[in-house]
């Protein structure tokens, strides 16, 4: 039997659906019946999500106040180059370009099929699946077109250590084949990872502010190959270097395959 709250809601759906109807006839007279809704429509309306609008999406790149005073520095030294002001005073873009970073991207599964809507409304780009402002990925990401080049401003949170104190290999890796295949991608459109070679040179601690250097070094077909090094905010100590080489490819064809 139907509770008295299911009752309700049937009622209100019924006559919310007859003005809604009566509306609709008086705006556009037809010989169309309108159908009422069944128990099991009304059922699946009521647990299905409202449809409210989706708010705007956040760019991560931009600041907040995890920054540190040093990050937010180099933010606004290279934020600078991407618009210049000429001597007649008017401001034209600049040698270098800020990427915007957002916490989703256009996702596949294997063998180019695309993933159901659950899992992608549950996809998140890796580094930045972590909502807590400071607690991992903090990056921005600037590409200089002209000089093939592309420097990242990196700050490690807490939630990356590795070693007591200091940031954990494998987050290192993962910000090198960012930055690299972000600067791939820029350059050739389409690309993944083939291959990611990563020497550590020295630790690099939590909370600290360091940059990530992607210098494009040749395009043979689809390959590209870049080098990539890791140095601290003044660029005097060395901590991890890497090479990447990197495939470009057709995402028409990718989804035919």
């Amino acid at each position: 039997m139907l509770t008295v709250a299911l009752r309700r809601l049937i009622m209100s759906h019924k006559l919310s659906t007859g003005l809604h109807i009566n509306i609709l006839k008086r705006k556009h007279p037809t010989n169309i019946c309108y159908a009422r809704p069944s128990i099991q429509s009304i059922r699946a309306v009521t647990m299905a999500p409202r449809p409210f609008s989706s708010p705007q999406p956040r760019d991560y790149s931009l600041p907040n106040p995890s920054w540190s005073a040093e990050m937010q520095r180099l933010y606004e030294h290279y934020n600078s180059m991407c618009e210049v002001e000429t001597g007649e005073g008017e401001k034209i873009k600049g040698p270098w370009k800020r990427l915007a970073s957002y916490n989703r991207s256009l996702k596949f599964a294997a063998e180019g099929q695309c993933l159901g809507k659950f899992m992608q409304a549950k996809a998140r780009l890796f580094t930045r699946n972590i909502e807590e402002q400071g607690a991992g990925f903090e990056y921005v990401v600037f590409v200089n077109k002209q000089e093939k080049t592309c420097v990242c401003v990196f700050q490690a949170g807490h939630l990356l250590e590795g070693p007591p104190g200091y940031v954990h290999g494998g987050a290192i890796a993962t910000i090198i084949d960012s930055v690299t295949g972000t600067h791939a991608v820029y350059h050739s459109g389409p690309a993944m990872t083939a291959n990611l070679t990563v020497n550590y040179r020295s630790p690099i601690a939590l909370g600290s502010v360091v940059l990530v250097h992607s210098s494009l070094v040749e395009t043979e077909g689809r390959k590209i190959l870049l080098s990539c090094q890791v140095t601290s905010s003044d660029g005097s100590k060395l901590h991890t270097e890497a090479t990447g080489l990197f495939i470009s490819f057709n995402v028409g064809k990718l989804l035919r395959a």
